[in-house]
């Protein structure tokens, strides 16, 4: 048995330049850090009792006998593209809910393919992972996805992520004192906003036409670079504050689906209780709301939104890992004697595809 661990991410500045679409033609970068919030996968090769061949655990229950019938678009697809043909159990098991806008589906995706790779009896590098996970829901799924929410999920930690023309990615960890980190800590806030909503989607509604609003990307891009200043210098961290506003002023003039009415009044709400600055944490449109409050504005930035759940993090670093191993029992050998075949040839045989 297999349980990998995986973090969510909080984007502060940056989003949108991290598509394939802008960043191949005008390099992109984001800042961002992973948080104490985490996917959680188990995956085990199933014992050779049940009618089943997969068994899929998440917000539904599948049972399957052929990988084509998995009706989860990441489980089927990772394991067509690992070619893993055996039975497996996989469960999941999030903090956060999903369709939020804190990186689940990558998250998600990252996770997995650490687990089969550890259940292959493979160390992929964390490169390796993030690079794959692109791979998974860009090329395989088709989605409309940018790269950074699988780079952070698999290195973790506060990081300029960089997105070269060329393709290239470089991950910049921050060389910052640790006290000016929980300083920054200390003043960010998470609300769930209870509006579910699927990224790509939201994305797909500006990500087409981000050649039009080069000022608006191009903008966005610069901020990175203050934001870092800010963090690496001895400014008041106020600043960061005030250009997590700028940033998020910026990203809604993106597409009319950014922001909607309720998420501009929760916003406007918490400026007015004392909040120097946030955004919404993903594509927009709802999920979860991130705001910077200095401390002694907290409880009544709190009392205000209190219809809101109020989701206390701290940092992380370590990104994807494996936090439990264990080779167990080897069904195969039950499997083959089962069907009478040697443990060599059964292990070789595919499980069966529909048509």
């Amino acid at each position: 048995m297999i349980i990998s661990r995986t973090p969510f991410r909080i984007s502060f500045f940056g989003g949108g330049t991290d598509y394939p679409a802008w960043f191949r033609e005008h390099g992109g970068a984001v800042l961002a850090t992973t948080i104490d919030k985490y996917c959680y996968l188990t995956c085990r090769y199933l014992p050779p009792f049940f009618e089943h061949r997969m068994r899929i655990v998440y917000s539904k229950i599948e049972n399957c006998r052929t990988i084509d019938e998995i009706g989860h678009p990441a489980v089927r697809e990772i394991l067509k593209y690992l070619r893993i043909e055996r039975g497996l159990e996989i469960h999941c098991d999030n903090d956060l809910p999903a369709r939020s806008g804190m990186g689940s589906s990558s998250s998600f995706t990252v996770g997995l393919l650490h687990a089969l790779y550890a259940l292959l009896g493979q160390m992929p590098s964390k490169h390796q992972l993030a690079r794959e996970g692109i791979y998974v829901e860009q090329t395989l799924l088709q989605e409309t996805v940018g790269c950074q929410d699988q780079v952070l999920a698999a290195h973790g930690g506060l990081r300029q992520v960089i997105f070269h023309a060329d393709g290239e990615i470089s991950v910049v960890p921050l060389t910052i004192a640790r006290e000016r980190i929980h300083d920054l800590n200390s003043h960010l806030m998470l609300f769930f906003t209870g509006i579910a909503r699927t990224s790509s989607d939201i994305a797909r509604t500006y990500v087409t036409d981000l050649q039009s609003k080069r000022r608006q990307m191009r903008l966005m891009r610069d901020l990175v670079d203050e934001g870092t200043e800010i963090l690496a210098g001895e400014r008041d961290l106020s600043a960061f504050g005030e250009l997590l506003h700028e940033a998020w002023t910026a990203k809604r003039s993106l597409g009319a689906h950014v922001s909607n009415p309720q998420v501009d009044a929760l916003y406007d709400a918490a400026r007015a209780a004392g909040a120097l600055g946030g955004k919404l944490t993903g594509a927009g449109g709802g999920g979860f709301l991130l705001l910077f409050v200095p401390p002694d504005r907290q409880q009544t930035v709190k009392d205000k939104l209190q219809g809101l759940v109020h989701v206390p993090f701290q940092f992380e670093s370590a990104g994807t890992q494996i936090i439990f191993y264990e080779a167990g029992e080897d069904y195969a050998a039950l499997e083959a004697e089962r069907a009478g075949r040697s443990i060599a040839a059964f292990r070789e045989m595919p499980i069966p595809r529909a048509a």
